[in-house]
């Protein structure tokens, strides 16, 4: 019925009556409440109808029309018609499914009644009949007040003739509702009457919001289809056929969230195993210990480096039912609650034994394998040292010396061994820079690969930035007797600490802080940076680089800051918890305790700028060699430079913004990509250098594209990216 108008079988004509399936709708009307009023209001409009047809037939079309109705109509419609029409008159909705009205639903009067069948007459007249005509049509079905026929057939009283006009109205109105909802409320049906027109105007507003709802639904349910089909089909063409085989959503282990079962009770009857084979052994029943150990090495072979159920052979199933029949057994013979706690007890001290051990060892090797040189690094340090000794001296020499000793220029100041490294700091110092002319390099590398920087920079110089490549071998003030970390370093205490001859030979053992036993710390290019004033007398500031980092943008604004009378600007790397100065240096020293906070905010090297106007004022040079001199014993941090920096420059930082420098990428797998993007200098501080294969591949794009791997030195050495 909320399709469209209601049909009225008043309405159709009389070869469409047979049609007119009323058995059906009678079916219907006893599902729905108010399907039946409907149906039993259109009921007496029929009725009515042919009882006014009776009336004016013939005997013999009297009977005719009599067996048509009995054809027409199901035996309970003509039941209800019968009752009705013999108890109250002609079938009237106040009379039919009575019982079957709620208590909120309100009958209608039976002068509205009538006024609706008035109204339903004048229907199958032409537009030409008058209202005298409609009435004469009429006579004989007019109630009165106790729903009985009015004896005076076609005359209407006079409380009738007054509401005519407006009960019309009314009945207009009942019909277009017709076309409503079924799920409208049944009381809302009649109240419909006496609505007014803002009523109207807001249920039609509700009926559209509804639709409108229905239609977003729809075609959200349609959106969602697509995209499930879209990743169904993404998601097979990344399934690898190699493991089709072994995987369907249809397995059994597949359909249950817990799909390493078999593994982890497989892995329990190992550990049971293992308890009652050495109570067996110690009990010297000797065929239990063999039988164990038998299930043992079948279970270990079964097991395999298996992680999910699905990864275990078929034979599986009997292996377990075969170790827990032996388990079964051996509970039998040996089960005792104390003795089996204490073999389980000595098995996890083995085991926590096994993981220190194990940890040490990937310290150790971690390590070993972040600082030892590739042999690709090697071979290009070696080539290029030999073709710069092959070189005439007067081409050994970089040109646009007078820029060096300038203060309105750049200064950078890069200490290195890292011949691939440095190239990479130079060339994205420099690409970067918007004046590249005004930046000068001060890099200083060791002996050893003194040959092979000049050499890379010779033939590779830094387009019109000016660079310079000096030996720290030949910074004759550097001596034992001045610096502090030299005389220790000749000492036999640290001699031993670092090649002494009966050192633990196994990886694990004597492993302690493996971390500061690594040779840089016994380099002074490490330690360099304490003395740059001596270095480079004639500046009054310069910008400290290590080798591991890039830079991603101009860094001259960093000549700018006002460092607010401070000798070291830094960004600052302590969080919550972490990388304060109580995580350095050792507070339970009361030189240090005295002197500094254990919360004190730390910093990091990599980028730093120096004012070396305030370094001299504030003497750091002998800040630092009083501190370096207390800690001959390493009582006060171990080694390295970060822990005498922050002592050194305690109070003399000042923080820097932090997107001047990130770090992370060494050794944090989870540094925000956007916080690199935006950085200014990204640094690899960690084990996990980019030169090295330990590196993570996601940040090792931002440091090789600085590096040009078609270069013939690099082709030679197999350096790939």
């Amino acid at each position: 019925m909320g399709g469209g108008k209601a049909p009225s079988v008043v309405e159709m004509e009389e070869g469409e009556v047979g049609v007119f399936n009323i058995e059906y709708l009678w079916r219907a009307s006893l599902s729905s409440l108010w399907l039946r009023h409907w149906f039993f209001w259109q009921l007496g409009l029929v009725t009515r109808h042919l009882h006014l047809l009776l009336e004016q037939a013939d005997d013999w079309r009297k009977q005719s029309l009599t067996e048509s109705i009995d054809s027409l109509f199901p035996k309970e419609v003509i039941d209800v018609i019968t009752a009705n029409t013999e108890d109250l008159g002609t079938l009237n909705l106040n009379n039919v499914g009575r019982n079957d009205l709620s208590s909120s639903w309100v009958l209608e009067k039976p002068s509205e009644v009538n006024q609706r069948d008035i109204t339903n007459s004048e229907r199958q007249t032409t537009s030409g009949d008058s209202s005298e005509k409609l009435h004469s049509q009429r006579d004989g079905v007019i109630f009165n007040e106790e729903g009985k026929e009015n004896p005076e057939g076609g005359k209407m009283n006079d409380e009738v003739q007054k509401k005519t006009s407006n009960d019309e109205e009314l009945l207009t109105n009942f019909q277009e509702e017709d076309n409503r909802d079924v799920k409208e409320n049944a009381l809302d049906d009649h109240l419909q009457l006496e609505e007014s027109p803002t009523k109207v105007l807001r249920r039609q507003l509700r009926q559209k919001r509804r639709e409108k709802r229905s239609t977003e639904l729809i075609q959200q349910d349609e959106e969602e289809r697509v995209e499930l089909e879209n990743a169904a089909i993404k998601r097979s063409k990344e399934v690898d056929s190699a493991v089709l085989g072994k995987y369907s959503i249809w397995r059994r282990e597949n359909e249950n969230e817990n799909s390493d079962s078999n593994v982890r009770l497989m892995r329990d009857q190992l550990i049971m195993a293992r308890v009652y084979s050495s109570i067996s052994q110690a009990r010297n029943n000797l065929d239990l210990y063999q039988e164990l150990m038998l299930r043992i090495k079948e279970c270990q072979r079964t097991l395999g480096e298996a992680n999910a159920d699905s990864d275990l052979p078929q034979s599986a199933p009997e292996k377990i039912k075969a170790m827990g029949h032996v388990l079964s057994k051996a509970r039998e013979q040996f089960y005792d609650c104390a003795t089996v706690t204490k073999k389980l007890r000595a098995m996890l001290q083995s085991a926590d034994e096994q993981v220190r051990t194990l940890k040490k060892q990937s310290t150790f090797l971690s390590q070993l394998a972040a600082k030892t040189v590739p042999k690709g690094l090697h071979c290009l340090s070696m080539r290029l040292t030999i073709d710069y000794y092959l070189l005439p001296l007067e081409k050994r020499e970089f040109p646009k010396k007078d820029k060096l000793e300038d203060p309105t220029l750049y200064h950078y100041a890069l200490f290195s061994d890292n011949v691939l490294a440095a190239s990479v700091v130079v060339n994205s110092t420099v690409m970067n820079a918007k004046e590249s002319e005004k930046h000068v390099f001060h890099l200083v590398t060791d002996k050893l690969n003194f040959g092979a920087m000049k050499m890379w920079f010779l033939l590779n110089p830094p387009g019109k930035a000016a660079i310079h490549v000096e030996n720290v071998d030949d910074f004759k003030w550097l001596n034992s007797s001045y610096c502090p970390v030299l005389r220790q370093l000749e000492s036999a205490a640290m001699k031993e600490y670092y090649f002494k001859a009966d050192h633990p030979t196994t990886l694990s053992a004597g492993s302690s802080n493996l971390k500061y036993r690594n040779p840089k710390y016994l380099s002074m290019l490490n330690h360099l940076r304490f003395y740059l004033p001596q270095v480079y007398p004639k500046l009054d500031k310069i910008l400290f680089l290590d080798d591991d980092i890039v830079v991603q943008k101009d860094l001259t604004p960093l000549w700018s800051v006002d460092l607010h009378g401070k000798v070291n600007g830094a960004v600052e790397t302590c969080g919550e918890s972490f990388h304060r100065f109580d995580k350095y240096l050792n507070f339970s020293n009361p030189h240090i305790a005295r002197h500094f906070d254990p919360n004190a905010c730390g910093w990091a090297y990599g980028m730093n700028v120096f004012d070396l106007k305030e370094w001299k004022k504030q003497d750091i040079t002998g800040i630092y060699h009083k501190w370096q001199n207390m800690n001959e014993d390493r009582v006060l941090w171990k080694l390295g430079t970060l822990p005498p920096g922050l002592i050194t420059f305690y109070g003399l930082t000042h923080p820097l913004d932090k997107s001047w420098h990130v770090l992370g990428l060494g050794y944090n797998p989870s540094v925000d990509r956007s916080e690199i993007d935006n950085a200014a200098v990204v640094h690899y501080n960690g084990n996990m250098k980019p030169w090295l294969e330990l590196a993570m591949t996601k940040y090792r794009p931002y440091w090789t594209k600085y590096i040009k791997y078609d270069h013939p030195f690099l082709q030679q050495c197999n350096i790939n990216e």
